[in-house]
């Protein structure tokens, strides 16, 4: 029982988690939408295994060790998507298993991709719990647990360490890790009651903006319209998801900090927001003007909002869409797939490597050519203000070398199972960067049932790598992790 400590956690987490499936039982339940009896027994079976876990292992609690938390945070979120399932799995009786897991792994790990289609029809509660899992899962039921954890006699900040997306985790917000992660949960609440507010105010009914919401904000992109956000056809609403889309690709800390100052001071001191702005204007012009060359729109502002939308969705890695963006010439598909590959800021809901460490390769790169021409000169990288130690300089070479080589070898295996090579590619860039649609066979036109049980797994192991930031994975794969 030499990890007695971590399952003890695990099972507290889980019925942290069993307690958010009540929100779409009481829907159910005041609708009449015939789906309560999935949520009873979903319920019964989270806090049933819970509670038997507890129970096997309370007199075994310590602090968690280094160790300890990368194993809880894996276990985390491949056994949650386990429970989140059987809502799904129970009341739609076409879905198998595996796709009720892939969808619920989607949702958790807020990417976005669906196996599902007829959502105007599904029951209310059930897409609630689709899109509840999106907000849950944006910022991390890890990251509202460690809040919870030191209270019971367990430390949290490794499991927060493990969890916190970006290469310098080390910095903390807050003394202690639970007033961090409840001031992260708080900027996260408000910012997502302002966005349901502002969805109603373009129009949206209230169940609609609030579900819309939750995958705004966790950066998900699941949706309760087939056509997703084209479903609205509103200018007014999508300039509201844009926005708030932006907001959560920052740094949460940022927010916080801003917050807590009531000053814009911490956005102008975070090195990242340059390059992340700066990106996206000019893949958004760019790639207008390169649609305006192909006649794709009939005038300059119309592609402007197609274009604008469209990358702002894929390169935060939320995933909605308005149009079929797979009719654009190849090119532009590929430019705004990739941007979900680096632009969202760390410590934001978003996927990829990360802008901080795209920011730090570029200055690395940068770095080496002046050392070519200058080989006995000094040429410290820095980040705004601070200097990057060469530690985390090694661990971001390290992190994007093993980005690459995933997603080479994701795409060979799906290619391998019988994909073709396009939609192999882009199921394996959107799923390990938590984007949801990519190209081909999985673009927003199409959807994951495409992909054999096979395939699907395959994507749900890379939606969980990604969500993980590759490495939380990997090392708790290594055959010495396990050993004394």
């Amino acid at each position: 029982m030499r990890h007695a400590q971590v399952l003890n956690a695990l099972a507290i987490i889980v019925g942290i988690f069993a307690l958010t499936m009540f929100a779409p039982l009481a829907i159910s339940a005041y609708y009449r939408d015939g789906a309560e009896g999935a949520y009873d027994l979903a319920i019964l079976l989270a806090l049933g295994s819970a509670l038997a876990l507890w129970l096997a292992t309370r007199r075994k609690r310590r602090d968690l060790t280094v160790r300890d938390g990368f194993l809880l945070v894996t276990l985390t979120w491949v056994v949650l998507p386990f429970f989140a399932a059987f809502p799904l799995y129970l009341h739609i009786e076409e879905l198998s298993f595996t796709d009720a897991y892939f969808e619920a792994a989607s949702g958790l790990t807020a990417t976005g991709a669906t196996v599902l289609s007829g959502l105007d029809d599904l029951p209310l509660s059930i897409n609630f719990w689709r899109m509840q899992l999106h907000w849950v899962g944006g910022m991390g039921i890890i990251v509202l647990a460690v809040a919870i954890l030191p209270l019971l006699g367990i430390g949290g900040r490794q499991l927060f360490r493990a969890e916190t997306p970006g290469p310098m985790k080390e910095s903390a917000l807050t003394p202690r890790i639970a007033e961090t992660a409840k001031g992260l949960w708080t900027v996260y609440v408000l910012l997502t009651v302002l966005c349901v507010l502002a969805l109603r105010w373009c129009g949206m009914d209230v169940w609609d903006a609030v579900m819309h919401a939750f995958s705004i904000m966790g950066l998900g992109g699941f949706s309760s319209k087939d056509a997703s956000l084209g479903h609205f056809n509103s200018l007014p609403v999508e300039l509201v998801a844009m926005g708030f889309a932006l907001l959560s690709g920052i740094n949460f800390a940022t927010h916080f900090m801003a917050l807590r100052g009531r000053s814009l001071r911490p956005y102008l001191a975070d090195a990242e927001l340059p390059f992340y702005l700066g990106a996206l204007a000019v893949s958004i012009l760019g790639i207008t003007l390169y649609l305006q060359g192909f006649d794709a729109y009939p005038d300059f502002l119309t592609a402007l909002r197609y274009v604008a939308f469209h990358s702002i969705s894929l390169a935060t890695s939320l995933g909605f869409a308005t149009t079929d963006y797979t009719m654009w010439p190849l090119f532009a598909q590929l430019w705004i797939l990739f941007l979900g590959s680096f632009i969202a800021c760390s410590g934001s809901t978003g996927g990829g490597i990360k802008m901080m460490r795209a920011v730090i390769l570029y200055k690395q790169v940068y770095r080496e050519l002046l050392r070519a021409m200058h080989p006995t000169a000094v040429w410290p990288v820095r980040l705004g203000r601070r200097l990057v130690p060469d530690s985390v300089l090694h661990a971001v070479l390290a992190f994007s070398f093993i980005y690459m080589v995933t997603i080479v070898v994701l795409t060979l295996v799906l290619a391998a199972s019988g994909l073709p090579v396009v939609t192999a590619f882009s199921a394996a860039v959107a799923c390990l960067n938590n984007t949801g649609p990519g190209l081909d066979a999985v673009g927003p036109a199409h959807n994951y049932a495409v992909l054999s049980d096979f395939q699907t797994w395959v994507c749900t192991f890379a939606m969980v790598l990604g969500r993980l930031e590759i490495f939380t994975l990997l090392v708790v794969l290594m055959p010495a992790f396990w050993r004394k």
